[in-house]
Formats: structure tokens, sequence, C-alpha cells
């Protein structure tokens, strides 16, 4: 495998990004890998490995950049209460169209990396970055053949491109992977969300998992759920292999 840590020059500055990639075999098809709230870590990293593994080319970048934040476990340690606010203000300070600028800077650094390969690529976001896989998808109908969004945050909102919405503008196949009991998404949402998109007959699939809650794919969570873990992987490795082979 391949590891590097590079600066990517974006309209808002340069977002430091781990990249992973299988040594041999390539160009490989890219997988941009799109963090959750807490930041980037070590766990994020060993999911891309995981991932780069199967045969990918994988970006994750760190989407804190504007605020001067990389790693939250580098920061003096505050109180469980106020570390949960700075925690929440990080991500709230992200808008979609900012990191949208941040995914075409992104895209045009793996276009010119010859590890990476030119054609259809995959868009993947867990919690708060759910929201991004998907608008990255719409935004880059063409190039984005599969995007999974796995318990993600604010898919159904009153917003002009709430995720629901930027759906219909996507051709790649849709994914949504989301917990029985979920606080951030509910399944009020998730209902809402599955019949949006079986309303505009996109095509995706929304799917609950049982007895789970949010954060279940991550090993170093509380809420760890290794049958479901294996599952999602399972389901994002068949979406890939169908849609970037």
């Amino acid at each position: 495998m391949i590891e590097q840590t590079v600066e990517i020059a974006t309209k808002a500055g340069a977002t430091t990004t781990f990249i992973v990639h299988p040594e041999r075999n390539g160009p490989h098809p890219v997988v941009l890998f799109f963090m959750d709230a807490p930041a980037i870590r070590e766990e994020l990293r060993d999911m891309a490995r995981r991932i780069a593994a199967a045969g990918y080319y994988v970006m994750l970048p760190n989407l804190y950049y504007r605020s001067g934040v990389m790693e939250l476990a580098a920061l003096p340690p505050l109180p469980a209460a106020q570390a949960g606010e700075r925690m929440f203000a990080l991500m709230g300070s992200l808008t979609i169209p900012m990191v949208m600028d941040d995914g075409d800077a992104l895209l045009n650094y793996a276009d010119r990396d010859a590890s990476a390969s030119p054609g259809k690529l995959a868009a993947l976001g867990y919690c708060m970055s759910g929201q991004y896989a998907i608008n990255f998808a719409a935004r880059y109908p063409d190039r984005v053949a599969a995007a999974a969004s796995i318990y993600g945050v604010q898919l159904v909102t009153d917003a002009s491109d709430s995720p629901h919405l930027a759906a219909e503008k996507a051709r790649g196949e849709l994914y949504f992977a989301c917990a029985e009991t979920d606080r951030w998404a509910p399944l009020e949402m998730v209902e809402a969300l599955d019949q949006a998109m079986r309303s505009k007959k996109i095509n995706a699939e929304v799917e609950v998992f049982p007895g789970v809650d949010h954060g279940f794919a991550f090993p170093e969570r509380a809420a760890f759920n290794k049958d479901a873990a294996e599952r999602h992987w399972e389901r994002l490795f068949a979406l890939w292999k169908r849609t970037l082979g």
C-alpha cells in the first residue's frame, strides 16, 4: 500500500488530505471519503486503508481546515459538555457549497495523479458528511457512479440544496444506510427520505439497520456493532464493484 498526506489547494486555503491506494495494478478508481463530525483520526485512516486494500484510490480530506483544526484529539482537553459544543460548532461552520468547493479541488488533484483512474468515482460520507457525498454525486452526475451516506444527518431539509432534492440530479447509484435508533437522523426523516427516493424513481436504496444506533460502523465508538459494521462494508464493496468495477 502507498500512503501519503498532502496539502491540496482549495478556494479557501488548503486541506490536509490522507491518500492511500494499492502499490500495484493502477490506476485505481477514486473514492472520496468525507469525514464525520469528530474529525480526522486514525480510526478513519484505518477505514480508508480497508477501502484501498480492495483496489481503490482513497482520499480523506480534513474539512475543518478553515478553522485551523486537524484532529480534535490534538486540541486542549475540555469538559465533555464543552468538547461537544466545540465539535458541533465546527460541524456548523461547514456548508454544502464549501464542501463542494473542496471536492472540486480533490477531484482536480486526483485527475493529475497517475495512480488515480480518470473515470468514474465514488463518494462516501458518514454522519455530517452523508449529505456531502450525495450532493457531490449531484454536482458531478457524469463522474460519480456511486454515492453512499452512512447514518447521514440533514438529508431532508427545507434548503434548496437538501440532499433529498439534490439526489434528483445524480445519475449514479445512491445508498443510504440508517440506524434504527438515531437521535440525529430519526426514523421520521428516514421515512421521508425513502418516500422521496421512491416517488422520484431515483436509483437509490434506503436501508434501515435494525437494533443499532448512530455510529455503529466506527470501531472505537460505544455504539459499534460488529455485525452491522460488516454488513455496511458488504453493501459498500458490492456497490463499488457494480458501479466502478
